[in-house]
């Protein structure tokens, strides 16, 4: 994982959960959506920056797409199993520009910046519900 999403890691870890579990899935559909924007802006200025974006941002869509909602829609994906799923998609976009041999600029600076930011709300979200909470508070 290159050092700037490990820094952004390590640096949010342990701070307070901010976003619901709904929120975070609303995040992941704008990020995806930014993905596929930037995979169509990339398309006349570098090619394989634009390949990187689309594989990305179907990546992130299919995540988002197959995760069970919090008291919603029963999918493939437990929101628990999302997390970690997630985790290795923000290293994948963290090491396409490696990986396609992207020259340094606008479209490396893009890929890590987006993999900084899946990161993030990754760490700020409550992956457990309430009611798994309440579970976890009585059994202690």
């Amino acid at each position: 994982m290159p050092v700037l999403t490990s820094a952004v890691d390590v640096l949010t870890r342990r701070l307070p959960k901010l976003f619901s579990q709904d929120a975070h899935l609303a995040i992941d559909y704008a990020i995806a959506g930014s993905l596929f924007a930037a995979g169509v802006w990339y398309w006349r200025r570098n090619r394989k920056a634009a390949l990187g974006s689309a594989i990305c941002g179907a990546s992130t869509l299919g995540l988002a797409v197959l995760t069970s909602t919090p008291g919603g829609s029963k999918r493939g994906v437990s929101f628990p199993l999302h997390r970690q799923v997630e985790n290795g998609l923000s290293a994948m976009i963290a090491t396409m520009p490696e990986f396609l041999h992207i020259g340094k600029g606008r479209g490396r600076k893009h890929f890590l910046i987006t993999a900084g930011v899946l990161t993030v709300v990754s760490n700020l979200t409550q992956f457990e519900s309430h009611r798994a909470r309440r579970k976890l508070s009585r059994a202690s």
